[in-house]
């Protein structure tokens, strides 16, 4: 079906509604015409995501409805007796009408949901999931996208988002569906009445909160310090605001200061156009609050809750906001240092990263004499890890996070958790206040034990079809063809991801990698450096991840400086050969 037969059929079918025709016919762009057409909005590995309006290839109930659709298909092949779903929902606009839409196709399909009353942070969700035994589970959320996305997650029983295969089975369980007469539909208060949709709320968030309270690892120090810093949080508007602050308080953290204008909750993110605590622009209103509170700390997390930013002071009296890698490795080390200290670090203790993470964390796991895992990026892969030590018992999981900005820590939640990040970021700062240092004067002490890494990230955003098509050409475009040196360095390693193939270029050896298959290239190069070229999973960006080594601070920043010319020459001609 073309891009134009398919629009006509949105506005020919008795199954969509006169306000959305309407949407339709007042579009006068071919172009956007074709953008909204000419594909269904694509279900990838962890679900959908995409700007909200009408259309195929947008974010609305027509297309949350077939996505549900297929995957009750999927779960009512798979299971047998009663199936439950767990939904939750975040503060973006449409949330709470899209996780209904989502809740009464599965009523529809004969399968009980589990409907947060309000909006919750993402890892509540993960917990919920494993909490009430559902064979699934959905969130609702575009994560740190501007306010025009919104975003639909899916979960499998062990709580981490959907296994690729998972995701392939019900991707052809939704592709078999036509998004109209198909689709099953409930009607709300039918739902409740015959028990299919159950709302849920105090009585799950304790049992999450007091999990989350049990991964302090100083008690005594918490337990009678706590009350002595000082931190600043930002909710940005969105679902952190209540059990951020909630855990802070019962573990008696007193003095905590919320940015009002940034407490409630509000989609259209008034005073953040781009809520994304890696971006340094959402804190200038935490930092105005700093002029008057002077804050040991200052934190904020996105929408959804699953990421968390830090702002720390430097020597000079500066503020700086931390990079996803640095906040990393500080929690990597204080966690597995403190352990140690307690005598409660396992022989068998791993710590989990992301092929884009920093190389830094391997420096702190080999002083510690404890395994580090690489994964591909996305957090459910460290989901998966956890769940495969349980099977075998071969590590027990310590810590693991990703370079932007997603950490976990116990293994109750199976997807990054900012609440849990919160209270660990709390804990190692009043730890170092209580040793007469900033989480700064720390970060500056790994870099002198354990060198001066400085890791940088490029996104190229290429909309539409023709975008999405650069894509894939530039990425084919340096599998074949790269060259051998950057800026005279040679590459000494490639790294192809979706080949599985690791190529030691320097000894001309190739091995196996054992890692699920995924369109990422790497190349390491001789003094330490690398780079990764990967296509956004959820966005239409390519991502280009670089790291350098340098001898003190302004030598890595200024090899990075050089390093990412080079690269993006690179690249860019790679996107337009």
């Amino acid at each position: 079906m073309t891009f134009k037969e398919n629009y006509e059929h949105w506005l020919k079918s008795e199954y969509i509604d006169e306000s959305t025709k309407e949407e339709l016919r007042s579009i006068k762009d071919e172009k956007e015409i074709e953008d909204r057409f000419y594909r269904d909005l694509e279900f990838g590995t962890g679900g959908l995501r995409g700007v909200i309006a009408a259309g195929s290839n947008r974010m609305n109930i027509y297309t949350i409805g077939k996505s549900t659709q297929g995957l009750a298909d999927y779960l009512n092949k798979n299971y047998t007796g009663e199936i439950s779903v767990s939904i939750a929902y975040d503060s973006r606009n449409m949330s709470k009408e899209f996780s209904e839409r989502a809740a009464l196709v599965l009523c529809a399909n004969g399968i009980t949901v589990n409907l947060f009353e309000s909006l919750r942070p993402t890892p509540m969700l993960s917990y919920t999931v494993r909490h009430l035994k559902s064979k699934a589970g959905i969130v609702v959320t575009a994560s740190h996208n501007p306010k025009q996305y919104n975003g639909y997650k899916v979960y499998n029983e062990d709580g981490g988002q959907v296994t690729d295969k998972a995701a392939k089975e019900i991707l052809d369980c939704i592709s078999s569906i036509d998004e109209f007469k198909n689709v099953k539909v409930m009607d709300l208060e039918k739902a409740k009445e015959s028990k299919l949709l159950n709302i849920i709320g105090e009585e799950v968030d304790k049992t999450y909160i007091d999990k989350v309270k049990a991964l302090t690892i100083r008690d005594e120090l918490v337990k009678n310090n706590a009350k002595d810093i000082k931190i600043i949080y930002t909710p940005i508007h969105g679902s952190g605001n209540v059990p951020v602050r909630r855990v802070l308080k019962e573990l008696g953290y007193n003095n905590v200061f919320v940015v009002k204008e940034q407490e409630l909750p509000d989609g259209n993110f008034p005073t953040a156009s781009y809520p994304n605590p890696e971006q340094a622009s959402v804190f200038e209103l935490a930092l105005n609050m700093a002029k008057d509170v002077n804050p040991d700390v200052i934190f904020g997390t996105d929408p959804d809750c699953d990421r968390i930013g830090v702002v720390v002071k430097d020597k000079q009296g500066k503020y700086r906001v931390l990079t996803g890698n640095q906040t990393g490795v500080l929690l990597t080390h204080y966690v597995v240092s403190s352990l140690k200290e307690l005598n409660k670090l396992p022989e068998n203790g791993a710590v989990i990263k992301t092929i884009v993470t920093s190389e830094m964390t391997r420096k702190i796991t080999d002083d510690f004499n404890i395994k580090l895992i690489d994964v591909l990026t996305g957090f459910k892969y460290i989901g998966e890890k956890i769940k495969e030590f349980e099977k075998t018992g071969s590590n027990t999981y310590l810590f693991g996070f990703e370079e932007s900005y997603g950490c976990l820590a116990g293994t109750f939640v199976r997807d990054k958790d900012a609440v849990i990040g919160a209270t660990l970021i709390s804990e190692m700062a009043l730890y170092y206040k209580s040793k007469g240092l900033s989480l700064y004067d720390a970060l500056m002490d790994l870099y002198e034990k354990y060198g001066f890494y400085k890791e940088s990230l490029v996104s190229l955003e290429l909309k539409g079809k023709e975008g999405q098509e650069k894509i894939q050409r530039a990425i084919e475009n340096l599998r074949k063809s790269m060259t051998p040196s950057v800026s005279g360095v040679k590459i000494i390693k490639k790294f192809d991801y979706k080949l599985s193939i690791e190529n030691d270029i320097e000894n001309n050896k190739e091995s196996e990698i054992k890692l699920p298959k995924s369109n990422v290239l790497k190349f390491i190069l001789e003094d330490g450096s690398w780079f990764v070229v990967r296509p956004s999973g959820t966005e239409p960006k390519m991502k280009v991840y670089m790291a350098t080594v340098g001898k003190n601070l302004s030598d890595a920043d200024e090899k990075m400086d050089s390093f990412n010319k080079a690269v993006m020459e690179i690249i860019n001609t790679a996107c337009n050969n």
